[in-house]
């Protein structure tokens, strides 16, 4: 008999550990995923386009919470989890849940997941989300295409919407936004690199998408999301770490894997940060990564018009994902308003509209910014009746895309956005061009 499984998730990682460990296997049923953290991702179903041979059906994507009823309807062997940014101790308390209603439950070594590529693979990834990756992937785009390689980025899924039709999604102009139906969050992690002439590659399954990514390319970036660990077997790893959040880098599932693997340890924000969180995670990466080379990187904020800022109330709208499960209270918006001077952040609380008014209950630690959520039209449209409702003089947009484009504003709006910057030596650029030369001979040579 088939043994049964029920793979715990959040519309990305999980499907991807179907695919590597699961699909087309007839010893082993898939009976259900769950899914969590992300609204409006349950109640779906993994399509049989996607989910193979034994699926004919597809495979039913339910809540979290019906977990152990689900286990025990199935008669489930066991438990796979397979999402990311959760303290140690919520994995083992969904541990602990899973094993008294009878069923194992799996943690699947990173490496047992990740593709082989023809290519050099770099990944980013992180000990926490919000750390910085975006940025820090932007700049080693921009030092390969200045040495004439050809690049492309392969983010980690967002497959929030059509997952038969999001198998492979391929991002070259701003109609594709449109074309694939981004939400907010895949426009954050898909603009700034469009805009500096990268193709992004993302989707459900990651195979045939490295394949194409491939044979376009000559480096391929792997983009992380949240703090999860690579889906292609990296020839360097590089693990960015938050002095802001210090200790987070050892608490954290499966950030502290990352650690433990880094080739590349950037410390990042130095600009804003205490000594004393920099010299934790520096202690951290002397424990878990002695072999690691220390990168420190600073994340100066760029904002298009201070002026526009300066002794006026402002509502600061910051990403998502870092103000919500990353757990930080500020972002790029909330400090690129302090520096340029605004009298007052707007309380965008007692305006929340719909959606919203949910998320801030959900968040209590959030305080006067408001998160740019919009998982589907209905969330988008919550974000921007929001947004015009509070009063103020202008909104710090503190997102890496563009929102103007896609929400009517009556509102000025000022845009905020992270950079990277190198704070000391070694640089990153010559910290991975070595690694480069040293572990892929050939490199540069299309073939």
């Amino acid at each position: 008999m088939a043994r049964r499984i029920i793979i715990m998730g959040a519309a990305g990682r999980d499907f991807h550990n179907f695919n590597t460990l699961y699909r087309g296997r007839p010893d082993t049923k898939v009976v259900a995923f769950t899914a969590t953290q992300i609204n409006g991702i349950s109640g779906r179903t993994y399509p049989p386009e996607l989910a193979g041979t034994g699926y004919p059906d597809g495979i039913p994507i339910a809540t979290e919470s019906e977990l152990p009823e689900l286990i025990r309807e199935h008669e489930a062997d066991a438990v796979l989890f397979a999402y990311s940014d959760v303290t140690h101790e919520h994995v083992m308390h969904c541990a602990s849940m899973v094993q008294a209603q009878g069923a194992d439950f799996l943690l699947p070594a990173a490496k047992r997941t990740m593709l082989e590529s023809r290519r050099p693979v770099i990944a980013v990834c992180a000990v926490r989300t919000g750390c910085g990756k975006s940025q820090t992937t932007r700049e080693i785009c921009r030092f390969l295409m200045d040495d004439g390689v050809r690049v492309g980025v392969v983010r980690h899924p967002m497959p929030y919407g059509d997952l038969a039709a999001q198998k492979v999604q391929r991002f070259d102009t701003h109609e594709d936004f449109v074309r694939h139906h981004c939400t907010i969050e895949e426009r954050e992690e898909y603009e700034p690199l469009v805009d500096m002439g990268v193709t992004v590659w993302a989707g459900a399954d990651y195979e045939v998408i490295l394949r194409e990514a491939e044979s376009e390319a000559d480096v391929i970036l792997w983009d992380g999301g949240n703090n999860d660990t690579p889906f292609f077997r990296p020839d360097i790893h590089v693990t960015l770490l938050d002095p802001h959040r210090p200790g987070h880098e050892l608490r954290y599932y499966p950030g502290e894997t990352n650690l433990f693997m880094a080739d590349v340890a950037v410390i990042a924000k130095t600009d804003t940060a205490g000594p004393e969180g920099i010299e934790t995670v520096r202690r951290s990466i002397g424990s878990h990564a002695p072999d690691a080379t220390v990168v420190m990187a600073a994340s100066p904020v760029v904002l298009d018009d201070p002026k526009a800022v300066r002794g006026r109330r402002v509502l600061v709208v910051e990403d998502g994902p870092t103000l919500t499960h990353g757990e930080m209270t500020f972002g790029a918006g909330s400090v690129a308003a302090r520096n340029a001077g605004a009298a007052e952040r707007v309380d965008p609380r007692p305006h929340a509209a719909g959606s919203i008014k949910n998320v801030f209950a959900e968040y209590p630690h959030l305080g006067p910014v408001l998160p740019a959520m919009g998982y589907g039209k209905a969330q988008i449209a919550d974000l921007e009746a929001t947004i015009n409702a509070c009063e103020c003089d202008a909104v710090v947009m503190g997102t890496p895309a563009d929102l103007g484009r896609i929400l009517n504003l009556q509102k000025p709006v000022v845009r905020a956005t992270y950079a990277y910057a190198d704070a000391g030596e070694p640089t990153l650029r010559d910290t991975v061009l070595d690694l480069l030369n040293r572990r892929c001979t050939g490199w540069r040579k299309t073939t």
